[in-house]
């Protein structure tokens, strides 16, 4: 893709195109600030660019009907979602729809080199499987705070050997096509508003509960990434003061008492102490457990497991209360993959919510989980990648 808008009237009908798929001149002029003649001028010069096509005729609104536009069909994003121990991979078309989806373990401290070693050859596999040529763009996330401008990761807690490395960069030589880089946790949250539970919302929180907990902030329907592009990083915001040690090198934090890694060494503990007959058989058998074999215990009945579920779910609550008394959003999604603990933690999580911060904030204020799952990720790459692209260069 070598074209880009020549103006923000050209990229605003891109991304109208791109959000609500083929559409009618008419339509379009109903949605955008121009008078007929200079919308027909700007579509006529997009049409030239091959970035939209014409598309079968449009409904009839009286008099002689018009083609439909569309995005051109054969545009490709990769979209690349790097968690702490697991990486997606997906091809999409320029409207975001999923065509083809990679999912495979890692391990995010094996280093970047290593990582995108990994993510270069899923993406290959994607290409042979004939879902596409080539890449018109790839959008990255990455599990750590991220420099937004640059696409470089700034001392990110749980990934030894990533500080400073270029990977906007590095990735766009090896992909031969432009590249953008931000923060895991606000593609989730971009991938919400395209496609999932946030559609209709043009402030809200998404937080993330994997590993760690990190939380998107959408204002006015854009991301707020901060000065520097740390906004959100809500793990390290102090749960217990003088508490656990936490891999930022603070006491406290809520990461440190929640998430997957904090919820996996509490199960052992428990397991270990005698506390819990089904993890601990779990531990024997497995040698080590996950926050899904919690979730598996909760869901048999286990009692030490549903406790440490619930005592999780109200410290990430307690934080999350804070912010909606701050931020006051229409909507708060949960996300991750430790919503696999389900209804046991929204449920904490919302108890707390509602029961610290006001009334006037959390009145009508829906606690949901997220719709998407791992598509979140991959969704939101691509859209970010695709504001890039459909920004005038």
């Amino acid at each position: 893709m070598t074209a880009r808008p020549a103006n923000a009237h050209q990229a605003r009908l891109l991304r109208l195109l791109r959000d609500g798929g083929p559409n009618s001149r008419a339509q379009l002029g109903d949605q955008i600030d121009l008078s007929r003649s200079k919308l027909a001028v700007e579509i006529d010069r997009l049409l030239e660019t091959g970035l939209v096509v014409a598309d079968g005729l449009a409904a009839s609104r009286g008099g002689r009907r018009s083609h439909n536009i569309r995005l051109a069909p054969g545009l490709r994003l990769l979209g690349v979602d790097i968690g702490a121990t697991s990486v997606d991979v997906a091809v999409t078309n320029a409207e975001l729809e999923i065509l083809g989806h990679l999912n495979q373990p890692m391990d995010v401290r094996e280093g970047p080199v290593a990582v995108f070693e990994q993510v270069l050859d899923m993406a290959a596999k994607l290409r042979a499987s004939g879902v596409a040529e080539g890449f018109d763009g790839a959008g990255i996330g990455v599990p750590g705070p991220v420099r937004f401008p640059e696409g470089v990761p700034v001392a990110p807690p749980i990934m030894p050997g990533w500080d400073g490395f270029p990977v906007r960069e590095a990735l766009s030589q090896e992909l031969g096509c432009p590249v953008m880089v931000d923060n895991d946790v606000n593609l989730m949250a971009m991938g919400e508003q395209h496609a999932g539970v946030a559609r209709s919302v043009k402030d809200f929180l998404c937080v993330k509960i994997g590993t760690g907990i990190g939380c998107g902030i959408v204002v006015g329907g854009e991301v707020y990434r901060g000065t520097t592009g740390s906004a959100g990083d809500i793990g390290h915001i102090q749960a217990e003061p003088d508490g656990r040690p936490c891999a930022c090198g603070n006491h406290g934090c809520l990461e440190a008492y929640f998430g997957g890694a904090a919820l996996a060494r509490d199960a052992e503990e428990a397991a270990r102490d005698g506390r819990s007959a089904e993890l601990a058989a779990r531990l024997e058998e497995a040698g080590s457990l996950a926050a899904t074999d919690v979730a598996a215990a909760a869901s048999a009945g286990d009692a030490t497991a549903l406790d440490l579920i619930r005592d999780g779910g109200t410290r990430t609550g307690q934080v999350i209360a804070g912010l909606v008394s701050f931020f006051n959003p229409g909507l708060v999604v949960i996300g991750g993959g430790v919503t696999g603990l389900g209804h046991t933690l929204l449920a904490a999580i919302r108890t707390q919510v509602y029961r610290q911060s006001l009334p006037l904030a959390t009145g009508n204020l829906p606690i949901v989980l997220g719709e998407l799952g791992p598509a979140a990720g991959v969704t939101g790459a691509a859209r970010l990648i695709s504001d890039h692209l459909f920004s005038p260069a």
